[in-house]
């Protein structure tokens, strides 16, 4: 698929484009996609100012959203692997040109497609951000989604003494949460929730494989913003994660590569340093967590009076919007969190529309997830978390493996004893 995501005066010199995308600004023409139509609004609103790169960088992360969103996995040769050239306007194509070998191996790494790119001018920092310096004390930045380990993270961070500014994509089901959870960060802290309102001019593929590269780069606008980033210190932007999501190993052979979602892998969070680095954009990417299991980051929260009083609202679900806004209780993220909140000791007060999962009818039958979980478990007793893993742990992409086997071995035990007390196992 041909895909040009460019401001809408643009897009007519690209007639033959499969699919035309108008960028940061909204589209009249119905077979024309839109994405970022309102974020010049919001980020004024938030009194957030992007320097050149990191708004190129976000140009960037919607264009690749919006044609992640556009193109169907369903019209590809095997179901699943798109062939997707993509044309986006930046303000320094040149730049960004010298990047496309890393780009392209961050793509296809977090998508599972084969990409092409291209860069074009027309897209420059607008005129409103020029000249402006940064405008917010905080001295670090942390992604807040709406999830148990958002919350984990900026409760660690304020629990020390650092408060970050927080950043969020505005997601549905998602947005009062996020709003409460920032509100334990206190009145000195800052919370902006941005949107990127991306629109298919047709039927939109749901996998979405590309949306972390939007929140991280978020993140990267909102580091620039800050007073301390102008004045020439590197700002931490903390990704919180808890690392057998990270790592995520396929449960199965069938689950292989970007069947298994790849938001924080530390192989990926490595590429986009080094992007980042490559850009001369002084921001540091961190995942405190990455060698802890998510019951061990509950346990170890160190504000737990704050944890219990909001936890039970936090966002997991792989479905959550499909299921009328409830977890349902049976993908690997409601899995995950079911058994971190058992570790944990705490009774889970989460509505989930699954609750016990070894009911014998056909519904429950029918959980692929659960299955899944069940036979890699299974699989880790026979042969082994190393085994089981196989090329997950590969030490050319993550150095050091024995701290990712420690990890998979405590995470996969989580889930074992929550399997065992649902008599799945």
């Amino acid at each position: 698929m041909n895909v040009v995501c460019t401001p809408p005066a643009l897009l007519d010199q690209y007639p033959d484009a499969d699919i035309r995308i108008a960028m940061h600004a909204p589209s009249s023409d119905s077979s024309t996609g839109e994405v970022g139509g309102t974020m010049h609004t919001q980020l004024r609103q938030n009194g957030v100012v992007p320097i050149s790169r990191s708004w190129d960088l976000l140009s960037i992360a919607l264009a690749v959203i919006a044609a992640d969103v556009s193109c169907l996995r369903v019209q590809s040769s095997d179901g699943w692997t798109r062939q997707i050239k993509l044309i986006v306007s930046v303000g320094e194509p040149e730049f960004w040109s010298g990047q496309t070998e890393l780009l392209i191996r961050m793509l296809c790494f977090l998508t599972g497609d084969i990409w092409d790119l291209q860069f074009v001018g027309g897209n420059p920092l607008p005129t409103k951000f020029e000249n402006v310096t940064g405008r917010f004390p905080q001295s670090s930045v942390c992604l807040l989604s709406g999830g148990v380990d958002s919350l984990v993270g900026m409760l660690d961070l304020v629990s020390t003494g650092r408060i970050p500014l927080l950043a969020s994509q505005v997601s549905a089901g998602d947005k009062t949460h996020q709003q409460e959870f920032a509100s334990c960060a206190g009145d000195t802290s800052k919370h902006i929730q941005l949107n990127h309102n991306v629109r298919s001019s047709g039927t939109s593929e749901l996998s979405q494989r590309a949306r972390s590269l939007g929140f991280i780069a978020y993140g990267v606008v909102a580091a620039t913003s800050l007073s301390s980033y102008v004045t020439g210190s590197v700002v931490d932007l903390y990704v919180p994660e808890n690392g057998f999501i990270s790592i995520n190993v396929p449960l199965t052979p069938l689950r292989l590569g970007t069947f298994s979602t790849r938001t924080t892998h530390p192989a990926y969070i490595k590429m986009f340093q080094c992007l980042l680095d490559a850009a001369d954009l002084h921001v540091r990417l961190i995942n405190p967590y990455q060698f802890k299991t998510k019951g061990e980051m509950l346990a170890e929260c160190r504000d737990q009076d704050k944890l219990l009083q909001h936890v039970f609202n936090s966002t997991s679900c792989g479905r959550f919007a499909r299921m009328g806004f409830r977890h349902c209780g049976r993908c690997i993220p409601c899995l995950v969190r079911r058994a971190a909140f058992q570790s944990w000791g705490q009774d889970d007060r989460t509505e989930y529309k699954f609750g016990y999962l070894s009911i014998r009818d056909p519904a429950h039958a029918e959980f692929d997830d659960v299955r899944s979980l069940a036979m890699a478990i299974e699989r880790v007793r026979l042969v082994g978390v190393e085994k089981w893993a196989g090329s997950s742990l590969n030490w050319r992409l993550l150095g050091d493996i024995d701290g990712y086997i420690s990890l998979l071995r405590r995470a996969m035990r989580e889930l074992e004893v929550f399997l065992q007390a649902q008599g799945v196992l």
